[in-house]
């Protein structure tokens, strides 16, 4: 008899062999599909036509609705939290039309303007009488956040003001997720949940473009010379930061329980292509105390996987994010520098869990052929696949211009194997 979705997705990130790949797309916003890909596959399976939903629109990742998920294979589903990167809550759903001429619906709220060159201006919780913090040129398919930094007087800097998008959950959260692992508890699918507050310097969450205002360090650049030149600063705000995760950690786990499987905890990239951002060393010191205060707790207290996402040349760190007690480490950059997969799984395969590493996004999968796809993904697949411990996604989210043929390709190969 073959085993369940649950079965073997609780087999594979438990290092035990499972009876097929177990498939994620979609359960998060590092392994998600741009709504582009989203709408075209809806096609390709013959599925009611209907807008799809942007549930992130920051890089605007559209929604998997369960008929897609059945068609594709998936194996894991995500839960997110009750608004948006930008502050704004996903409901009221309303019809747009794209610059590339799709018609998606955005969260009711999602109001947004045009500067003068005709591009897409978002502002944090749709309110347009502030300031915008994010904008989509005219011939783009995502978004950036603008430079809202001012400027940084070292004198009066306060940790405070780096703690503000940190707060305490409310009844209200605690109510949504009761409800939300309730929707999903009979899935039968790996659960994954977002429950947000425990990112520690991820540059896509540090400009705070759901603030109106934010004060502190801010700005990209300037949060990288923080890590060097401020280091007593940054591990402060993670200090605090991560108290404050701890005690929601234990609120949420009380209405939670173990109905979900795996927490997403950080998509802060550690890597460039030929290397890491900061030595081995540097960390150690700034970062791996803070992650294992909130690892710790996690799995002294409840039965959930830990999730990292890290872009890059990572593999100098990978026995710090061990240390630090992560589960998985994603999205596996295989073309990356010291990233090959062979040597990854021989050296850390029985101690984390490697969710991605499937296909690689920015060589064969944008460039090749579909034969060369259905080859590197049946590759990919023998080598992480062995003994468990690997969950099938590409590396990082599959975007708009990818050749929809490539798609399908992958698709068909998981199918094959």
């Amino acid at each position: 008899m073959t085993s369940s979705s649950k079965q073997n997705f609780k087999a594979t990130i438990n290092h035990k062999q499972p009876d097929r790949v177990v498939v994620d797309f979609g359960s998060s916003p590092v392994t998600g599909i741009h709504a582009v890909i989203v709408e075209k596959l809806r096609d390709y399976y013959g599925l009611e036509k209907r807008p799809v939903k942007i549930i992130e629109p920051y890089q605007m990742l559209g929604e998997l609705d369960n008929d897609l998920i059945r068609e594709m294979g998936i194996d894991v589903i995500g839960l997110g939290g009750e608004n948006n990167m930008f502050g704004i809550p996903n409901k009221d759903w309303k019809l747009h039309k794209t610059f590339w001429g799709q018609e998606v619906l955005f969260p009711g709220e999602f109001n947004y303007t045009f500067n003068s060159n005709g591009d897409i201006l978002i502002h944090p919780e749709g309110d347009t009488s502030v300031a915008p913090s994010a904008m989509m040129p005219k011939t783009g398919y995502f978004f950036d956040a603008l430079d809202r930094q001012g400027p940084i007087d070292d004198s009066t800097l306060k940790v405070e003001d780096n703690l503000e998008e940190f707060s305490r959950v409310t009844e209200r959260d605690l109510k949504y997720w009761e409800e939300q692992v309730k929707s999903v508890e009979n899935s039968g699918k790996g659960v994954l949940a977002n429950l947000g507050g425990t990112a520690l310097g991820d540059i896509a969450l540090v400009p705070a473009v759901q603030l109106k205002n934010p004060k502190g360090i801010r700005g990209v650049t300037e949060w990288y010379i923080s890590t060097l030149m401020r280091e007593d600063f940054v591990r402060e705000i993670y200090d605090r930061e991560t108290d404050i995760a701890v005690e929601n950690l234990r609120d949420l786990s009380k209405v939670i329980g173990n109905r979900i499987d795996v927490v997403y905890i950080c998509g802060a990239d550690m890597g460039t292509q030929n290397s890491t951002f900061c030595s081995p060393e540097t960390f150690k010191r700034v970062w791996v105390p803070y992650y294992k205060k909130v690892n710790d707790w996690i799995h002294e207290n409840t039965g959930w996987k830990t999730f990292k996402h890290s872009c890059g040349a990572i593999e100098p760190l990978m026995d710090l994010f061990i240390e630090a007690g992560f589960d998985i480490i994603n999205p596996v950059q295989i073309n990356a520098e010291r990233m090959d997969a062979v040597e990854l799984k021989k050296k850390y395969g029985d101690r984390i869990i490697f969710w991605g590493g499937g296909v690689d996004t920015q060589g064969v999968f944008a460039f090749g052929t579909p034969q060369q796809v259905k080859e590197q993904v049946k590759r990919q697949c023998s080598i992480l696949n062995e003994n468990g411990g690997f969950v099938f996604n590409t590396v990082h989210n599959i975007q708009a211009n990818v050749p929809f043929g490539n798609v399908i390709a992958m698709l068909e190969a998981l199918k094959e194997l």
